[in-house]
Parts: C-alpha cells; sequence; structure tokens
C-alpha cells in the first residue's frame, strides 16, 4: 500500500480563537472555515498551512470527538491522516490483511460508503492505542477538497473572511 503523509488533526474548544493564534504566531495561512455532519458527529474544521505543511483544526460540537475534547482536553492530537492514490485498493489490501476498515464513529465500513460529504472518499483503521485514529484518503480527492478550501482565501483573512 503506498501511502504519504497529509496532516494531523487536532483538537480546539474555539475554531477562530486557535485560526487566530496560529495566524499571528506562525504567519499560516487559513482555509475556509469547513464542516463535517454526518451520523451523530459534528464537526467545524481549518485547514492550517505553513509551506508545504498542513494540519486541521477541529471543533466538536456533538459526537465522540466531542466527547474526546471534554476528557483530553483542547491540543489533542487524536489523529493521523495519510494519501493514498487508489483507496478502494487500499480497502482491499486492509481486508485482506485481516484489518475492517471503520467509519467516522467507529463502525464497520464497507467499501461502497467511502464518500464523505465533502466527496472525497475516506476510511479509518480500527483504533489500536486509545483515542488515537489513523486516516486514510484518495490523494488526487484529498487535494481537490484542500485546493478549494483555500481558494479565495488571503494570506491575512480574518474569521469573518474565512467563513
Amino acid at each position: 500500500m503506498h501511502l504519504k503523509f497529509s496532516h494531523i488533526d487536532v483538537l480546539v474548544k474555539d475554531l477562530e480563537e486557535a485560526c487566530a493564534y496560529y495566524q499571528r504566531v506562525l504567519s499560516a495561512q487559513l482555509s475556509k472555515t469547513l464542516v463535517w455532519q454526518r451520523d451523530g458527529l459534528h464537526v467545524r474544521y481549518a485547514i492550517v498551512r505553513m509551506a508545504q505543511e498542513r494540519f486541521m483544526l477541529v471543533q466538536p460540537i456533538t459526537g465522540n470527538l466531542k466527547e474526546l475534547l471534554d476528557t483530553q482536553g483542547p491540543g489533542t492530537i487524536y489523529r493521523h491522516c495519510y494519501s493514498t492514490p487508489d483507496i478502494e485498493a487500499a480497502y482491499d489490501e486492509l481486508l485482506a490483511r485481516g484489518v475492517q476498515p471503520e467509519d467516522e464513529n467507529g463502525k464497520p465500513l464497507a467499501r461502497d460508503r467511502l464518500q464523505t460529504p465533502s466527496g472525497a472518499r475516506i476510511l479509518w483503521l480500527p483504533k489500536q492505542f486509545g483515542h488515537f485514529s489513523i486516516e486514510l484518503l484518495e490523494e488526487a480527492e484529498l487535494e481537490r477538497f484542500v485546493d478549494e478550501a483555500f481558494d479565495g482565501v488571503g494570506i491575512g483573512a480574518s474569521a469573518e473572511d474565512r467563513s
């Protein structure tokens, strides 16, 4: 399976405050504010980019990530994300290795349910080490999604400009 590191996900209590901090301190470029809502999970998030490096700041509203934020606190790195050229091949390879891919809520994920609310295809490996998880995304779709998230957003954009 060919994987390339993409980003980490970090929990925050206040998305605008966290974005302003990274923009002020690291001169980071910030994406539009995005929303993920499906199967009881609801989060607001933004992509933070500094040159080629990036990470996502995630403010949970409801679901398992809200529970994780409430117990572990802000700043918790809970996920490493990797891209792959072919998510279906990765899915099949994981199954062949005896690993059942999961959805964002830790339930078995069928091969025909890889689509996300944003249109990219994604899967998660079962958690093996506490709350930490690994996410795989299809590379071309991920890069298209990231480009769209930054489309029209200037480097000095305020929180209002990013929404």
